[in-house]
C-alpha cells in the first residue's frame, strides 16, 4: 500500500485534521477550523522537541520576534511537531515561551496531509516533520517555505529557509502599503 501523500503548496488549504493539547490535566481536541479560519498565521514545523536547533534557534527567535509579526497583521504563530501534548507543554516551559502557541501533532495527522512527513529513523527519532514554515491565511497556504534536502534519513537538518527572518522579510514584503490622498 502506498502511504505517499502529495505535498500541498501554496493556494492550497491546509489539513482538516484534530490535535489533541493536554491542558489543566486533560486531554483537549482542537481541530484545524478553530485554529486558523478567520485567521492570519505563521506556522512552522521541525523536526521535534528539545532538539539543538529548535531550542536554540527556531523556536526562541519566533517567539522574540512576535510582537514584530502582529504589527504586520499576524494574528497568531503556531509551532507544530510531531510530538504528544506533554512533551509540547514541557518544552513550552523549557523554553519560556508565553506567545507562541505549541501544536501537538502526535499522531501526525497534519504533518502527514501537509506531505512533509519524512523517516529520521536513522537518529531514533522514528516518522517527523521535515522543517517548513508558512504563512496561512483564513485556512489557505499564501507562503511555503521548505528546507533543502528533503529525504527520509537525511544525514543533515538544514535550517536556512525557514527562519523567522526569512518568513518576517517575505511577512513586511507582502504587506500592502496605505497611501492617503
Amino acid at each position: 500500500m502506498n502511504m505517499e501523500v502529495k505535498m500541498r503548496k501554496e493556494g492550497y488549504e491546509i489539513p482538516q485534521v484534530e490535535f489533541i493539547f493536554r491542558e489543566a490535566g486533560e486531554f483537549v481536541t482542537r481541530n484545524s477550523a478553530e485554529l486558523f479560519n478567520g485567521k492570519k498565521v505563521i506556522v512552522f514545523s521541525l523536526p521535534g522537541a528539545f532538539t539543538p536547533t529548535c531550542s536554540a534557534y527556531q523556536l526562541p527567535g519566533f517567539e522574540q520576534k512576535y510582537e514584530e509579526f502582529e504589527s504586520l497583521g499576524i494574528d497568531e504563530i503556531y509551532c507544530i511537531s510531531v510530538n504528544d501534548g506533554f512533551v509540547m507543554n514541557a518544552w513550552s516551559k523549557d523554553q519560556n515561551i508565553g506567545k507562541v502557541k505549541l501544536i501537538p501533532d502526535g499522531n501526525a495527522y497534519f504533518t502527514r496531509s501537509m506531505g512533509m512527513l519524512i523517516s529520521k529513523s536513522n537518529v531514533g527519532f522514528g516518522d517527523r516533520s521535515w522543517r517548513y514554515a508558512m504563512v496561512v491565511d483564513n485556512g489557505i497556504i499564501d507562503k511555503l517555505f521548505i528546507e533543502e534536502g528533503m529525504c527520509d534519513n537525511a544525514d543533515s537538518d538544514p535550517y536556512e529557509e525557514t527562519t523567522p527572518e526569512k518568513v518576517l522579510e517575505y511577512v513586511k514584503s507582502s504587506v500592502k502599503k496605505l497611501t492617503f490622498v
